[in-house]
């Protein structure tokens, strides 16, 4: 039979989650790599309602069907606001999964793309989400490592089949396996102290979220400046940012979140934020919290039997960049880390041309175990 693309409309309710529940449901349900993302969050983050950042996207959701099965789902995007700053007339692909078959992965990016194409769109890439903090690129190497809960599992057949549709590559991201070190190396420990004294700041701890509400706008702020050269990026508002606060700051542990002040005026001028990986618990749990998924979460989130933690994101404010502050936020993370009973740490994918992260991991035995990659190519007139 024939491939039949469904185009999903707001309301429909049904189709959302079978749209969401594809990859976990069918498509990877017997991969031991493959994490699944939270279905409420999923559910949530399409729902134009609860995701703040459809105040400045366009979105349209599709479903490919052979033999009246699911066999392929993808979504197109538009970021009106990361066009206007990057001066492009550009879509985005999104939610991108299939069986290995032409016909279905032809039909699933034709209709993203004549999608794009009548609203004036001149290219397409991705795999990529509303925002940076979304996650980024196609997996192009570590089919054989677990992903962390910040980034999608693919299979090998998605490079090859993406490409034949000519799809080129337009930035890769690496991702590092880091050993944490049983004490702080006397090089990062005198960086810290003497940047600590020449530019007058402090790395401030927290107990309570009480105690880090103050500083969580100057971090968002501190975030938006750090990423703003990056490829692709447009600022955080204010609706996304409390957004993001609400999803992760109840997964937090206080003892690995560090953000550094310049004393004088109280600024956010670098932080790091981890927390304990939950690939386990999302694997265990199928994306589902109930009726038994939060005890994986729990268990994950405060047992020292979690032996690794995620790097989830590191900022710091471009005049401050290549000073040292790395130094300060690794003197806190470190024996914090350690004393948590994690042996081992995942980065957050970074992008190949941002040299200042990815040189960060020189003397720590990082292992490049992953990468990633965003494609592109023009959309036919």
């Amino acid at each position: 039979m024939s491939v039949i693309i469904k185009e999903i409309k707001e309301n429909d309710k049904s189709l959302k989650k079978a749209f969401v529940k594809f990859p976990i449901k069918d498509l990877y349900k017997n991969s031991p790599y493959y994490v699944p993302s939270l279905i409420l969050d999923e559910l949530n983050a399409l729902d134009t309602k609860k995701n703040p950042a459809f105040d400045f996207c366009e979105m349209q959701l599709f479903l490919a069907y052979r033999n009246n099965k699911i066999a392929g789902r993808i979504g197109a995007i538009i970021n009106h606001k990361a066009n206007d700053v990057w001066n492009k007339k550009q879509g985005r692909f999104t939610f991108v999964d299939f069986i290995d078959d032409n016909e279905v992965v032809d039909a699933l990016f034709d209709a993203a793309e004549k999608w794009l194409k009548d609203r004036g769109m001149e290219t397409i890439t991705g795999p990529l989400g509303f925002t940076d903090l979304d996650p980024e690129g196609l997996l192009i190497e570590g089919f054989d490592k677990v992903s962390t809960m910040a980034t999608k599992y693919s299979y090998p057949y998605y490079v090859t089949q993406i490409e034949r549709l000519g799809f080129v590559k337009d930035a890769d991201w690496r991702e590092f396996r880091i050993p944490v070190p049983a004490g702080i190396p006397e090089r990062h420990q005198r960086i810290a102290n003497m940047i600590a004294q020449r530019y007058g700041l402090k790395l401030l701890k927290f107990q309570s979220l009480k105690q880090i509400t103050p500083y969580i706008t100057k971090l968002f702020n501190c975030l938006n400046e750090a990423y703003k050269p990056l490829y692709g990026f447009s600022s955080l508002t204010r609706r996304q940012i409390d957004h993001y606060v609400k999803i992760y700051v109840p997964l937090l542990r206080w003892d690995i979140v560090q953000i550094i002040i310049k004393e004088e005026t109280d600024e956010v001028v670098g932080f790091g934020v981890s927390m304990p990986s939950l690939s386990e618990a999302l694997i265990k749990s199928r994306g589902k919290l109930f009726p038994f998924g939060w005890f994986h979460f729990i268990k994950a989130l405060k047992s020292k039997k979690n032996k690794v933690v995620d790097l989830m994101i590191m900022g710091i404010l471009p005049e401050y960049q290549g000073k040292g502050l790395n130094a300060m936020i690794f003197c806190d993370f470190i024996p914090s880390a350690h004393k948590s009973g994690f042996s081992f740490a995942e980065s957050n994918p970074e992008l190949e041309m941002n040299n200042k992260m990815v040189s960060l991991w020189d003397g720590f035995d990082a292992e490049n175990h992953k990468a990633r990659r965003a494609y592109i190519k023009e959309i036919k007139k």
